[in-house]
C-alpha cells in the first residue's frame, strides 16, 4: 500500500478510524461481498513438482500489496513461515520508501516456507492464483498501482520455473479467468525481507481500513474454496505483541 507519508506515520492518526471503518462500512461491505462462485477457483496443475521429504522448501511470489499475500499463505496448512519482503531490484533499494516509487525493479513479495509433504508447489501457485490476487492485472493490484504491485513468480531453480510456466499456460488454455494472466517469471532474483512493522500486518491489524477492505475477503475466499487448505490459527513471523513503530 503506497502513502505520501510514512507508513510509521500514517497508521497511527488512522487507528480511530479504523474502528469506526470496521464496525460499519468494513462489515457492511464484507457482508454484501458476494463469494467467489467455486468455478473461479483455477484448476489444480497437471505438473507439479514431486512429494520432497521432511526437508522444508521456499517459493517467491507477488500480488500486490504483500500485506494480503502473507496473510493469505499464514493460513495456508503445510506453510510454516510467510515473510513480506522486495525482490526483483537490488539490495540497497529495498526500502519500503525506496521501493514505492516504482523505480527500483522490486516488487513487494512474499517469501513462503513450506513442508512438501504436506502441500505441493503447484497448490501454493494454485491458491496463489485463486485467493492471493488477481492474476490479470497489469501492474496493479485493486487501489495499488505500479511495476511495485506487479504479479510475479521468483522461481528458486528450473524446476519451479518450468511448473510456473507450464501452469500459467494451462489456465489461459482453460479460461477460467476473465482475461489472460499477466504474471512474470523472473528467476534468478534475491528477496530481501521488509520492515518489522509490515510483517503479520493483517493479523496485527484487522480493522485497518485497507485490510478490511481489500485482504479480510481473501482469508474469507480460501477458506471457502480451500477449506482442506485452510488453518484458522496463521502462522506468524512474530509470536510476540507488536505494533507499527
Amino acid at each position: 500500500m503506497r502513502t505520501n507519508k510514512s507508513l510509521r506515520q500514517f497508521v497511527a492518526p488512522l487507528a480511530v478510524f479504523a474502528t469506526l471503518f470496521a464496525g460499519t462500512v468494513g462489515a457492511a461491505y464484507l457482508a454484501a461481498a458476494a463469494p467467489i462462485d467455486e468455478a473461479w477457483v483455477v484448476p489444480p496443475a497437471k505438473e507439479d513438482l514431486a512429494a520432497g521429504s521432511s526437508k522444508m522448501e521456499t517459493a517467491v511470489l507477488a500480488g500486490g500489496c504483500f500485506w494480503g499475500v502473507q496473510g493469505v499463505f499464514q493460513h495456508v496448512k503445510g506453510v510454516t513461515g510467510a515473510v513480506s519482503g522486495y525482490a526483483g531490484g537490488a539490495k540497497n533499494t529495498a526500502e519500503y520508501e525506496v521501493v514505492g516509487t516504482g523505480r527500483t525493479g522490486h516488487a513487494e513479495s512474499v517469501k513462503i516456507t513450506y513442508d512438501p509433504s504436506k502441500i505441493s508447489y503447484g497448490k501454493i501457485l494454485q491458491i496463489y492464483f485463486s485467493v492471493a490476487h488477481d492474476a490479470t492485472q497489469l501492474n496493479r493490484q485493486g487501489p495499488d498501482t505500479g511495476t511495485q504491485y506487479r504479479s510475479a513468480i521468483f522461481p528458486l531453480n528450473e524446476d519451479q520455473a518450468r511448473v510456473a510456466k507450464a501452469y500459467i499456460a494451462q489456465i489461459n488454455q482453460a479460461r477460467v479467468l476473465q482475461a489472460a494472466i499477466v504474471t512474470k517469471i523472473e528467476p534468478e532474483k534475491q528477496f530481501y525481507p521488509a520492515e518489522d512493522y509490515h510483517q503479520d500486518f493483517l493479523t496485527r491489524n484487522p480493522r485497518f481500513p485497507y485490510i478490511a477492505y481489500n485482504d479480510l475477503p481473501k482469508i474469507e475466499n480460501l477458506k471457502k474454496m480451500f477449506p482442506d487448505d485452510y488453518r484458522a490459527e496463521p502462522v506468524l513471523v512474530f509470536t510476540g505483541p507488536r505494533v507499527p513503530q
